[in-house]
């Protein structure tokens, strides 16, 4: 799937990103993990935008940085940091 020549990608939000995006799962265009994840800050704000400036990212699995490349159907994550534990 594209939108044009812009490939559709699968954000999925983990934890407060969920909770921020009010969805597990988005469809965005985007070419670079970059691009897609503004996509989604566009569709979710300012509280996601929040969210995802202290999460770690990962693409099918893998760490991955905002210039790197994605293909049609990747999964991006979107890994806000764990808090809690034992006492």
């Amino acid at each position: 799937m594209t939108a044009g020549d812009v490939p559709i990608v699968i954000v999925r939000c983990f934890a407060a990103a969920r909770e921020a995006a009010g969805t597990a799962q988005v469809e965005v265009p985007g070419a670079t993990v970059g691009a897609a994840l503004a996509a989604a800050e566009a569709r979710f704000g300012a509280d996601f935008a929040a969210v995802l400036s202290r999460s770690q990212v990962w693409v099918n699995g893998e760490p991955a940085g905002l210039a790197d490349g994605v293909i049609a159907g990747d999964e991006v994550a979107v890994l806000p940091p764990v808090s809690g534990g034992a006492g």
